[in-house]
């Protein structure tokens, strides 16, 4: 088996990649049966790049390109049923984004929105959709990267780039959603960005990272490359880490505490909620307060070098940053351990627990989430199952 190819080989009866294939791999068909693809009609785009009409017109077309490509029958079902689901949701953010601006229509950060807006439909309806974690992620990030072989050339450092994103999805699995994205559309320069697709096509494989995330020489060289200016991916670096700190993450009444309680091994934890406890301060009030002095506590056990666990939700990837290069900046292995529980699991324990997260900031916080990447960390690890990987 190729390399990369194991880890989205997983398969199941019920959901929608299951009816991917009873619809004969059609966009309308699994529109029937998913509504939430209902939300592309209408939704305007530029004539310049889109003469082909609306966002669901060329989503149409660009799932029938998809099963069009020479490549297409070289896939595994698997892949094939994933790339079919990628691309039918691959602009799923514009309907939330797109707007009229300086007399042309636009759909800023699409990508962006969309990996939000497909996880959340996703999770939300994990029964429905029938996914597993991984299925679900690998779909996700294919939304958000589907852009990046079309325009990898413009970024300023074009290795980190495709590095970053190699982490999450297969790139030669981008490469074809990217394709098909290129072909199902009416542009004014027909042609370009394909080019472009081949280009990022030969520069991956140039890289090593066609089939699978780039081997680096040590854990310490993969955190330093992804968080350092200007470091070459082959370098290899003295790991001068002295201790561990675990950063948790993940919505609320997933079972964080549990799992301390249990794998903790007595370590010190430091906990955003203990504290808004001990203060009196109410979930509905900021937070700067409880904030500021878990980060007092952090840094004296820093300064010793004490292992110490953070227990917060740290959704949002700008958040985790800021304490991965606090904690990193005194020696320590930052390890973020990310645990999930079913939409319908937490909302019931919501609505047992005593003091209850009102159902629209839970919603709120769902909608928000940011998946822990592999590169954010020393270590990140992902709960499936009660497992971690």
């Amino acid at each position: 088996m190729e390399a990369g190819k194991e880890k989205i080989l997983e398969t199941g009866k019920e959901g929608i990649l299951n009816q991917i294939r009873e619809s004969g791999f059609s966009l309308e068909r699994l529109a029937g049966q998913y509504p939430e693809l209902e939300i592309l009609k209408g939704v305007r785009q530029n004539p310049e790049y889109h003469a082909e009409g609306d966002v669901y017109v060329h989503t149409g077309l660009v799932c029938g390109q998809m099963c069009s490509l020479a490549e297409w029958d070289g896939l595994t079902e698997r892949e094939q049923e994933l790339l079919f689901l990628a691309a039918a949701f691959h602009d799923i953010g514009k309907p939330a984004v797109t707007k009229y601006e300086d007399g042309r229509w636009t759909s800023p950060k699409h990508t962006i929105v969309g990996e939000k807006v497909f996880r959340a439909m996703a999770y939300r309806g994990g029964e429905r959709f029938g996914l597993s974690f991984r299925e679900r992620e690998l779909t996700a990030k294919l939304v958000r990267f589907h852009g990046l072989p079309v325009w990898f050339w413009k970024k300023k450092r074009m290795d980190y780039d495709l590095m970053r994103a190699a982490e999450v999805v297969p790139l030669r699995l981008l490469y074809l959603l990217a394709k098909a994205d290129a072909k199902g559309r009416m542009s004014r320069t027909p042609g370009e960005l394909e080019e472009h697709g081949e280009l990022f096509a030969e520069y991956a494989k140039e890289l090593g990272i066609w089939d699978q995330p780039c081997s680096f020489a040590n854990a310490y060289t993969r955190y330093q490359y992804f968080h350092k200016e200007e470091m070459e991916p082959g370098a290899q670096l003295y790991d001068d880490t002295e201790f561990d700190v675990w950063m948790m993450a993940g919505l609320p009444l997933v079972g964080k505490d549990t799992w301390i309680e249990k794998h903790g091994a007595g370590r010190e934890v430091i906990s955003l909620d203990d504290i808004r406890t001990e203060l009196g301060i109410s979930p509905k009030d900021g937070s700067g307060k409880v904030a500021n002095l878990a980060i007092q506590r952090a840094r004296k056990l820093l300064r010793k070098k004490e292992p110490f666990i953070w227990n917060a939700t740290n959704l949002m990837q700008e958040t985790r940053q800021r304490l991965v290069r606090l904690f990193a900046g005194y020696g320590a292995r930052v390890h973020i351990l990310y645990l999930e529980a079913p939409y319908k699991e937490i909302l019931e324990r919501n609505r047992t627990r005593e003091r209850q997260i009102p159902k629209n900031v839970l919603e709120q916080m769902i909608d928000k989430l940011e998946m822990p990447e592999p590169w954010e960390g020393y270590e990140v690890l992902w709960q499936e199952k009660g497992n971690f990987r």
